[in-house]
């Protein structure tokens, strides 16, 4: 008799009808798709809670729209029957593979991977003890568990390792507190080259970049000082650029008003709105390889705690053969 070996299974937890934009997608489905390449079966699922705000209408939850949603985005990359959304923030209906089908996912997986730490675990993701926190923005946890934030030690302690897209976490210059009880080790996002060489023949005209230009609900104060999420912060240190060079610079971004756009555009620099096309997966590659380079600024908490955070966006470029240009953060040592 001959015996079939069943492939490992990999659960990614993730959050893409929560935020139903490019960047979001391609950072999943890199996820995806390099684990799908390293041999394991891997499936989506969305048990986050959190209602689907940008694909709601009316007074409607959203889960049907997101599940269709979620299932468009996977079957693009040959992941039909591998996903499910689970409508914890409604009537807990499950779409794509049913309840039971889940429950048997999650007690067979070898890992389930909660990326960007975005959902909160429940009793099934942790019961095997196999659940992994792999976080993409570090320093607020950071500064949490130095602050011994119970809420943040109860959420953490429920997975068996912990990532950080900090990759000079650790290093003498990193200002992060070091966590004496989690072992945050570094982390690099994988980016699959297919997707990306294809657009590289076009060399560009313009340097540009993908992002929102005022946040304001994410900083965080550590030993009395003030650490900025808000990357408008670090461009307005770069104001002048376009009057310096012969180069053309243009920002696609969100959350900005029009007295906003009108200063920038006052400096030289175009600005056209993100949400145009960063909600189609295609357009967003398009715009990158049409790109001369990138342009971009990090956020000032990884520049001053020099976290070796690196932008998952700025490398998509780098894939599609276009230079980067943005701050450092400490990714130099590595």
């Amino acid at each position: 008799s001959v015996s079939v070996r069943r492939r490992k299974m990999i659960v990614l937890l993730g959050m893409m009808s929560r935020k139903p934009v490019a960047g979001v997608i391609w950072q999943t489905i890199h996820y995806l798709l390099g684990f799908r390449r390293l041999g394991y079966d891997v499936y989506y699922v969305e048990a986050h809670g959190c209602a689907p705000v940008m694909l709601m209408q009316g007074g409607d939850d959203g889960s049907a729209r997101a599940a269709a949603f979620i299932a468009g985005v996977m079957r693009c990359f040959d992941l039909d029957d591998r996903w499910a959304f689970h409508a914890l923030h409604a009537d807990g209906r499950c779409y794509g593979l049913d309840e039971k089908q889940l429950r048997q996912l999650y007690s067979s997986a070898a890992l389930i991977v909660n990326l960007h730490g975005g959902t909160q675990p429940l009793p099934e993701h942790t019961a095997t003890g196999r659940l992994v926190y792999l976080e993409t923005d570090p320093v607020a946890p950071q500064i949490e568990l130095y602050d011994n934030l119970q809420w943040t030690i109860d959420f953490l302690k429920q997975h068996c390792a912990h990532f950080t897209f900090g990759e000079n976490y650790g290093n003498p210059d990193c200002k992060l507190p070091i966590s004496e009880r989690f072992n945050f080790r570094p982390t690099r996002q994988p980016v699959v080259l297919d997707f990306w060489q294809p657009y590289s023949d076009d060399p560009g005209r313009t340097f540009s970049t993908i992002g929102s230009w005022r946040q304001f609900e994410r900083d965080v104060t550590f030993r009395g000082e003030v650490y900025y999420w808000s990357k408008h912060y670090e461009f307005m240190k770069f104001l002048d650029l376009p009057d310096r060079t012969d180069q053309a610079f243009e920002l696609a971004l969100n959350r900005y008003d029009e007295a906003e756009k009108r200063m920038l555009e006052s400096k030289g620099w175009k600005v056209r709105n993100a949400l145009d096309f960063t909600t189609d997966v295609d357009a967003y590659g398009k715009y990158i390889a049409r790109s001369r380079g990138e342009f971009t600024v990090a956020k000032d908490q990884n520049v001053r705690l020099r976290t070796g955070w690196f932008s998952d966006r700025s490398a998509t470029y780098l894939a599609a053969g276009k230079p980067v240009v943005t701050q450092e953060t400490g990714f130099s040592n590595l």
